[in-house]
């Protein structure tokens, strides 16, 4: 349920019902805003009567949340959630731009191509230094010394760097070097991962699971949310179907219907949504009709000799041309809403 506070609630009232409800077992979580506080309580439901929680001082009224998932719900914050990613703020109504290799395979091909995203308009940096691979024989990434690139790379771009983490132990490497941790869809209902991810101060960018549906995705979202972590960033990634023609068929319908039933930043990922780097700017295009807070996009100064997803990850040229729509489109409509508002 959510406990909505009245406007001009004393911190002594929110403390007195916050103090109230953990004594019965509740876990409570607190999201203040500008004019009031609203408080996300799990725990059992009946476990005690609403209207004796009107009745404490300051409480304008109690809301049950239908939904399975909780903190991720719109009924516990209606408006958007943004991330906080050094000068970046995802959710804000700009277009955030992740863009960069698959994997770090090397110090000077990876710095080439963070310049070479960061003079296209890209606003972070991502590369995975470890790489979940179907085949236990193919490239598995670089491991520490490719986080230490990375890092190298924030340091001379500016770009926040986003790389993906794989299991429990290797959270508090990944957590020293990143700025956005990445949970890949193989490890999206790894509920032992997302739990610890929950106690870290960092955001994390959770991606949609191969065959994992919308309100299994959001449950996801939710062990990092009650763990303690509000950072958390969904992305579509495209999900497994029985057609074979792309990679994965890219379900942007995702896009506007988290936008209603969630609060939190939704982002897509065209690259490994289709896996043809043909189809990556049309898709990119189509992301931002649907409302998505921005994409992600691999790109490789030599794709043919790329160590993974190579025929996915777009030249730095294209990738140019790419950003430039990508935000031409976003102010198109930006300025559509705006004239909408006078009218």
């Amino acid at each position: 349920m959510v406990v909505v506070m009245q406007k001009g609630a004393t911190q002594d009232q929110i403390q007195i019902v916050q103090n109230r409800l953990e004594a019965e077992g509740f876990n409570v979580h607190l999201s203040q805003g500008v004019n009031r506080t609203i408080m996300g309580v799990i725990g059992e439901p009946g476990k005690i009567d609403p209207q004796i929680l009107v009745s404490l001082g300051g409480v304008e009224k109690v809301v049950p949340i239908l939904q399975p998932f909780k903190l991720a719900s719109r009924d516990f914050k209606h408006e958007n959630s943004t991330v906080q990613v050094g000068n970046c703020v995802i959710g804000d109504d700009q277009i955030t731009i992740v863009a960069g290799p698959c994997a770090v395979e090397g110090r000077e091909i990876f710095l080439e191509t963070a310049w070479a995203v960061k003079k296209a308009g890209a606003d972070m940096l991502r590369g995975g230094a470890f790489k979940p691979r179907t085949s236990p024989y193919s490239f598995q990434g670089l491991g520490e010394k490719g986080l230490k690139i990375m890092a190298e790379a924030r340091e001379l771009t500016g770009l926040p760097i986003v790389t993906e983490v794989m299991d429990q132990k290797s959270i508090a490497m990944v957590a020293e070097y990143a700025d956005v941790i990445q949970v890949g869809a193989r490890n999206m209902q790894n509920f032992f991962l997302l739990r610890e991810l929950g106690k870290v101060n960092k955001p994390i960018l959770l991606k949609r699971g191969m065959s994992a549906t919308i309100e299994e995705w959001l449950m996801a979202a939710e062990y990092i949310l009650g763990s303690g972590n509000p950072q958390v960033i969904l992305c579509e990634r495209g999900i497994r179907t029985f057609e074979t023609y792309t990679r994965n068929t890219l379900d942007l319908s995702a896009v506007p219907l988290l936008k209603h039933l969630s609060h939190l930043p939704v982002m897509v990922d065209p690259s490994h949504g289709t896996g043809k780097r043909d189809l990556v700017e049309p898709m990119s295009m189509a992301a931002v009709a649907c409302g998505t807070d921005g994409i992600m996009v691999e790109v490789h100064p030599d794709p043919a000799n790329a160590w993974s997803d190579g025929p996915q990850s777009l030249i730095p040229d294209d990738f140019s041309k790419l950003a430039q729509k990508v935000r031409h489109l976003k102010g198109i409509y930006q300025l559509d809403d705006q004239s909408a508002g006078r009218i």
